[in-house]
């Protein structure tokens, strides 16, 4: 059998942590940033974990992991 290709989206947008989690930049958060509150930019740092509904799906998407 071939090997599995990951969808290269996915590789630049999350992380897999040692548990299993899946965790993601926040969105809104690259360009235009005058039109957003500095609350918004402020409260907006970092990653987050993603829900496991969608982390499963992203798991998919990864064959071999990240």
């Amino acid at each position: 059998m071939p090997k599995l290709k990951t969808k290269s989206g996915v590789k630049k947008r999350f992380k897999i942590t040692a548990t299993g989690k899946v965790m993601h930049g926040v969105v809104g958060k690259r360009h235009r940033l005058m039109s957003h509150k500095s609350k918004y930019i402020r409260q907006n740092r970092g990653t987050s974990v993603l829900a496991t509904g969608d982390a499963t799906r992203v798991k998919l998407w990864t064959p071999y992991g990240l």
